[in-house]
């Protein structure tokens, strides 16, 4: 795909849930967010806590590698890498480049729901967002520092506060660092991943290593599959990993999972 894709799935993300608030009856958002506590501080916690911590992806699609999995059932997949002992569980619920859903957050939702938070990752850009976020079963939810401007992404921050969600807050550079350290950011995500060219630049690990304030939860995003890499990422810093592609393309995502684990068996920061 050509061209700035953020910008566009930005785009289509707000107008979709321009549409499905629209669409929505009275008061029943509300009343579904409501309905569950989000688990926002134990999905920090377990992203903290010592050795190698993984974000476990479930996603049908990729924008730059087309179908992942033909047969994708997000709830078996979330339900293997639980049990192989990810640190969570995160659901794409983007429809039109990642063939996401809501749906698939609120399936896996029940599947896994004593034993893995949630990350919502979407495109999110409006409050809405993250009222859907927790109706469907989230603890945490992704914010992409190239998604907003500064107000908003304060803005968005403050208002998943309120709603009990954690916020892994994304960023590519070091100024989108600045930012979201400025911001109040508590996790912070870096990703590999160009999201306006969708081209994968590792050497962004090592740039932005050790310039996110002590205190703060480091997670590297996308790029990633091997058990060495961790590890190396692990001494640079970094407290998790998100893993999305290793896994779902797998025969076996659960035994994929282990495997990872394995290779990173007694590593420390």
């Amino acid at each position: 795909m050509t061209g700035n894709f953020l910008a566009a799935v930005v785009a289509g993300a707000k107008r979709a849930a321009e549409e499905r608030a629209r669409a929505a009856k009275a008061g029943a958002l509300d009343r579904a967010a409501a309905a569950w506590q989000p688990r926002g501080s134990v999905f920090a916690r377990a992203l903290a806590a010592p050795g190698v911590r993984i974000i476990a992806e479930c996603k049908r699609r990729s924008p730059s590698r087309g179908i992942l999995r033909a047969a994708y059932d997000p709830v078996a997949i979330a339900r293997a890498n639980a049990d192989a002992g990810a640190a969570a569980i995160s659901v794409l619920t983007e429809p039109t480049f990642f063939d996401g859903s809501l749906d698939d957050l609120r399936a896996v939702r029940e599947a896994v729901k004593t034993t893995a938070t949630l990350l919502r990752k979407d495109f999110i850009a409006t409050d809405v967002q993250l009222v859907e976020a927790r109706a469907a079963g989230a603890d945490a939810v992704l914010l992409i520092v190239a998604a907003c401007d500064d107000p908003t992404l304060r803005r968005l921050m403050a208002r998943a506060f309120e709603l009990d969600l954690a916020a892994l807050v994304e960023v590519h550079d070091g100024d989108e660092l600045s930012r979201a350290v400025d911001a109040g950011a508590a996790i912070i995500g870096v990703n590999s991943r160009n999201l306006r060219t969708l081209e994968v630049d590792p050497s962004v690990f090592e740039l932005l290593a050790g310039r996110v304030p002590a205190g703060g939860v480091v997670v590297a995003e996308s790029g990633l599959g091997r058990g060495a890499d961790l590890v190396r990422l692990l001494s640079l810093g970094y407290h998790a990993f998100l893993i999305g592609e290793r896994f779902v393309t797998a025969d076996d995502p659960g035994q994929a999972l282990r495997d990872v684990l394995q290779e990173t068996e007694g590593a420390t920061p």
